[in-house]
């Protein structure tokens, strides 16, 4: 039997990415031609929000039961799809001016209940820049939460149960991210003013079931098994990050092409598959995930698998945190030719 993890696993490398970023632009340079903007993505954020929230509307008096049934097999999996709307403008994959990426987020935020959107965009470009920087990356677990969860069945249960409040206790350890400004203050009217509209006109049933779609969309449910399926060490003892190319992809906007988006997070959504079939000598000797659900129940049940099952740094490749933005791989400068996105 392996060994149980009681720490993080620590590398002295910089983010891992970028050296696959560069022999890829290398050995394709027709990659280039799938970076860009889809502006179309903007009418499957309309067809999401809309229907959630028709559903929603629709839920309005009818048995608990039935609020918490559609909430795991449907709206979980409308809540799922608008969290990778929201990556998308975080990384401004829609359109050229940011604003109008940020408000298409706050737009895709608006069934979520939970004014995320914003507060995303600030940590999430910095998940790139500095994957495994215990105070740069939000999405590593805290060494508190690590250990109190660490590999106990239950308490794994419970973690993916209360993700959502799980990733807003990690804010406050990432000192060096301003979190307040205009558009955090927009994000939060927005989604006081939805809460408010949802329980005047249609009331409780219909803003519990957004609520419970929010929490069941990225915790206990098999499509939380995503947040497993990304970063942690579950098939190899080194390899940090997993694609997932199940077919639940085509109902997830393909976010579980994962290693190939950390590699160019300036192609958006509908042009990852494209970018594996294209340099697949690169991603077929990677490991890989063929199921969430099967990864749901390994996570859970295996005793080691466990929340220190993550690669740490403190190598920031001298990078300061306001470069984020200029240190994504697919654009740095190779060779002597920037490439930047379209």
């Amino acid at each position: 039997m392996a060994e149980i993890k009681k720490e993080f696993v620590f590398s002295e490398e910089i983010e891992p990415h970028i050296a696959r970023t560069r022999g890829i632009l290398k050995d394709h340079p027709d990659v280039k031609k799938l970076i860009g903007k889809n502006p179309n993505t903007i009418w499957i954020i309309l067809f999401l929000v809309g229907g959630q929230m028709a559903i929603s509307g629709l839920l309005a008096g009818q048995p608990w039961w039935l609020v918490f049934v559609a909430a795991y097999l449907v709206g979980a999996f409308f809540d799922h799809a608008m969290f990778v709307m929201v990556h998308e403008c975080a990384h401004n994959l829609l359109f050229k001016k940011q604003a109008f990426n940020t408000l298409s987020g706050i737009l895709s935020n608006v069934p979520q209940i939970f004014p995320s959107s914003v507060s995303f965009q600030k940590y999430h470009l910095k998940h790139h820049a500095f994957q495994g920087v215990h105070d740069l990356d939000a999405d590593l677990p805290g060494n508190y939460e690590a250990w109190m969860v660490h590999n106990s069945t239950i308490k794994k249960a419970l973690w993916l149960l209360f993700y959502p409040f799980v990733q807003i206790t990690r804010t406050f350890r990432l000192k060096e991210i301003p979190l307040w400004d205009g558009w955090t203050y927009l994000n939060w009217a927005v989604q006081i003013g939805t809460v408010a509209g949802v329980l005047f006109f249609w009331g409780p049933q219909s803003l519990v079931y957004l609520i419970a779609s929010l929490f069941f969309s990225i915790g206990l449910h098999p499509l939380g098994a995503r947040w497993i399926q990304e970063h942690y060490l579950t098939l190899d003892p080194i390899q940090e990050t997993y694609s997932y190319y199940g077919g639940w992809n085509k109902i997830a906007m393909n976010v579980g092409y994962h290693n190939e988006h950390h590699d160019f997070p300036s192609i958006p959504w509908n042009k990852l598959p494209a970018l594996k079939h294209l340099a697949s000598e690169y991603y077929d000797s990677l490991k890989s995930h063929q199921s969430w659900t099967k990864l749901f129940f390994f996570f859970l049940f295996s005793q080691n698998l466990s929340l220190y099952s993550r690669v740490i740094r403190d190598n920031r490749g001298k990078i300061r945190v306001t470069q984020e933005k200029i240190y994504i791989p697919d654009q740095v400068e190779i060779k002597g030719e920037k490439v930047v996105a379209a």
